[in-house]
């Protein structure tokens, strides 16, 4: 089951083996602790910890998605697939597949699934269907339902609220093979908020890196929740993509700690990635004229926020931040065909430069 580049299953592949074991239960198949998963990629083993038959046509069966080498708030979450055979026709197709508790639904539009629908993507939709259909008796549909007990509870650490998609988490998944969240999973669920914004008819986009940059945007500024994309440290990833899609304009807003990077160009702002934030001020401060002896006490600096505070001593915050928000901007027009309407701000909201023409009055 594993190689050097497995690290985990996703909840679709997690949902499948559920279904499969649950109809394998319907079937007269007993005592079942493992089944195998056809998946884009490959077959997997997967361990069921309790399937029941419930009626001659209905049964269940739980799995849990196991640890990996990744921060999921998935991992060692409960799914469960209730699998019904009903009558049908030849005419109807023979699996349908529904969200029950802990599942979310879908309330706006622009992304893979309707509104209305169960949040419950493409491919593990298509990997259900694969690998129970064969196995469905003539003239039979297979009801497939897929519940996870707490999925609402968790969904509220995930970008779902944001997303519209309500009630529970999304059962997601492309290969069927989890992988460390470092790149590809991420992006896909953060680069969302622009699909979602876009077809909501949204314009005027405010970007922050994260949960703090939004609710001080949503305290600083006269917009709403739906305006706000967060970037988490993929900040150039999400300027591109918001570029492919024809946004041109939009509003940068963070802590100073982070946006700094920007103005160095560095766009991803992760800090093991790279972290040029004491060097980038001084060079700014320099360009403003502040003497050596105080360039000095802001390179030995730890914080951003202790440098702020130098800088206040000095007299030329507001300059200084002007210019390196005259640097994020120019970094961006350099690599992308965007203009950026840049906020600095501190832990607290206050504004560091003098961009203030949306604030709330």
């Amino acid at each position: 089951m594993t190689d050097d580049n497995y690290t985990g299953v996703t909840t679709g592949t997690v949902a499948t083996a559920c279904s499969l074991a649950a109809l394998d239960a319907i079937l007269d198949t007993p005592d079942i602790a493992c089944v195998k998963v056809e998946t884009p990629k490959k077959t997997l083993d997967i361990i069921i910890d309790e399937c029941k038959r419930l009626s001659s046509c209905k049964a269940y069966a739980v799995a849990h998605k196991n640890p990996y080498n990744d921060p999921d708030v998935t991992v060692d979450l409960a799914i469960v697939s209730t699998v019904e055979l009903i009558d049908g026709t030849d005419e109807d197709a023979n699996v349908v597949i529904a969200g029950g508790e802990g599942v979310g639904k879908i309330t706006k539009p622009g992304l893979q699934i309707p509104v209305g629908e169960y949040a419950i993507n493409p491919v593990p939709r298509r990997m259900i269907v694969k690998n129970i259909s064969d196995k469905i008796p003539e003239g039979k549909i297979a009801k497939v339902t897929i519940s996870i007990p707490e999925g609402e509870k968790i969904a509220k650490k995930t970008m779902n609220p944001k997303l519209g998609i309500v009630g529970g988490i999304s059962v997601l998944g492309t290969t069927g093979i989890a992988r460390s969240m470092s790149s590809d999973a991420y992006k896909n669920s953060i680069v969302t908020q622009l699909d979602v914004a876009l077809a909501s008819g949204i314009e005027e986009l405010v970007f922050v890196p994260g949960n703090i940059g939004e609710k001080l945007a949503l305290e600083r500024l006269d917009i709403s929740k739906e305006q706000i994309v967060q970037t988490g440290n993929f900040v150039g990833f999400m300027f591109e993509e918001a570029e492919k899609r024809g946004i041109k304009e939009f509003i940068f807003f963070g802590h100073m700690g982070k946006l700094i990077k920007v103005a160095g160009g560095i766009f991803d702002t992760k800090h093991a990635v790279a972290d040029g934030r004491r060097e980038i001020m001084v060079a700014h401060a320099a360009l403003c004229g502040v003497g050596r002896d105080d360039l000095q006490r802001l390179f030995d600096s730890k914080t951003t926020d202790d440098m702020m505070d130098i800088l206040n001593e000095v007299g030329v915050s507001v300059e200084v931040c002007n210019s390196i928000a005259d640097a994020i901007r120019d970094r961006c027009k350099q690599r992308f065909d965007l203009d950026l309407n840049v906020f600095l701000v501190d832990m607290e909201g206050n504004f560091l430069n003098d961009n203030m023409n949306v604030t709330k009055s």
